[in-house]
């Protein structure tokens, strides 16, 4: 793909550091959604699809040989480029509303601002490779340290282990949240932040309130 981004007005995505609740807003949000009647697919990066699944294995598991930086961002590229193509346009051709776990501002913040790799060759991948952004951006903003403590306490629940990202450091978090947050100041029109650190009821409240104004601006 070339020439400038096509804002999808259809599809939303939620960003945010480790913690933020972001599963639990997805699913208010698509709950939302389908109240009123709409098709919606909800989907995650890196992932959405069998192999961008297995690029996402590749990337998160622990065991694996630690990939550099410029490794990590082809391989996000890859697993999104795939995921673009076999999920997000074919639902939004046919009219539903896409809801995607992470997009491509996390690879501004993880790649680019937290691993040091350079913003004009990470847009210049999402011009060529994907091509289009969403038409609305919910941000989770929270602390490190609150984020982190949730994600200790549900990787105790659950009995599962950090993958390779979320064993970072918090010096490596907070630049991924400084990332995240001057995204916002450079799109105010397209990314809205919401503090995430109340009850996730309340996160959730607001992230629904929020896509009930985006709503009344859009088909």
């Amino acid at each position: 793909m070339t020439g400038a981004l096509q804002r999808q007005p259809r599809l939303l995505s939620i960003e945010g550091g480790e913690g933020a609740g972001k599963s639990t807003v997805l699913r208010a949000l698509r709950e939302a959604l389908v109240a009123d009647g709409f098709e919606v697919v909800s989907t995650r990066e890196p992932g959405g699809t069998p192999l961008a699944e297995r690029i996402r294995d590749l990337l998160l598991d622990p065991t694996h040989e630690a990939a550099a930086p410029e490794t990590e961002l082809l391989l996000m590229f890859a697993a999104r480029a795939q995921h673009v193509r076999e999920i997000v346009l074919p639902a939004l051709q046919r009219g539903a509303w896409v809801i995607s776990d992470r997009f491509t501002d996390s690879s501004y913040a993880y790649q680019g601002t937290a691993r040091g790799l350079d913003a004009g060759f990470i847009a210049e991948l999402e011009r060529r490779v994907v091509g289009i952004e969403p038409g609305l951006t919910l941000l989770l903003d929270i602390g490190v340290a609150h984020g982190r403590e949730r994600t200790r306490g549900r990787d105790l629940l659950g009995g599962s282990s950090p993958d390779r990202i979320e064993r970072e450091r918090d010096d490596f978090f907070e630049r991924v949240r400084a990332g995240f947050l001057a995204r916002a100041t450079q799109h105010p029109q397209r990314i809205r932040v919401i503090d995430a650190s109340p009850s996730a009821e309340h996160v959730a409240g607001a992230a629904v309130a929020a896509l009930d104004e985006y709503r009344k601006r859009v088909p």
